[in-house]
């Protein structure tokens, strides 16, 4: 099997994998729930072995990921591509000195930080979270990597929804999304 259909294969098992919960957290909401792509064994194993074939190659220094489910994903991927894993944390979880960047959500703002030590100039960066809506979060992460000097390679998604448009948030970075949920 040639290698875009092995990955067209994987991304709808993927797909088939996340489980869609309809009015949550409020009515209208199409809420796409990893969770149940995570403890399916098959599954999640799918998910990191596609995301180290695509980045094996690409001389990455730093998988960031974004707290929380960003840990789940870019922690094992650091692991395989034998490179370092940084968090991006909510305000007042990291003990050393931070940079934080805020953001705007919905109603009001939010903040998140990273070790000002966490990124050398020059490093070659991939930013890992499960999911891209409005990019609120890693549009901040971004700016917090090219605050520290770093490079962004791509910015990668396990879930992509792309009635929000997020991707226009992070124009001019590379992004990649495994799965995308429209409308549905």
């Amino acid at each position: 099997m040639d290698q875009r259909k092995k990955i067209f294969f994987m991304t709808q098992s993927i797909k088939s994998k996340i489980r869609t919960v309809p009015h949550w957290p409020k009515q209208g909401i199409m809420f796409r729930d990893i969770t149940t792509l995570l403890k399916d064994a098959q599954g999640f194993k799918e998910t990191i072995d596609l995301l180290y074939e695509r980045y094996k190659d690409k001389k990455i220094d730093k998988v960031v990921g974004i707290e929380s489910r960003g840990f789940i994903f870019g922690a094992p991927l650091a692991y395989l591509l034998e490179t370092g894993f940084v968090p991006i944390r909510k305000p007042g979880k990291l003990p050393a000195e931070c940079e934080s960047e805020e953001y705007n959500l919905e109603y009001g703002k939010d903040k998140i930080e990273i070790h000002k030590d966490a990124i050398n100039k020059g490093d070659r960066v991939l930013i890992v979270d499960d999911l891209i809506a409005t990019a609120g979060t890693a549009s901040a992460a971004r700016n917090l990597v090219k605050k520290l000097g770093g490079i962004i390679v791509e910015c990668a998604f396990i879930v992509e929804l792309v009635d929000l448009k997020g991707r226009d948030k992070l124009k001019g970075e590379n992004i990649y999304s495994v799965v995308e949920f429209e409308g549905e």
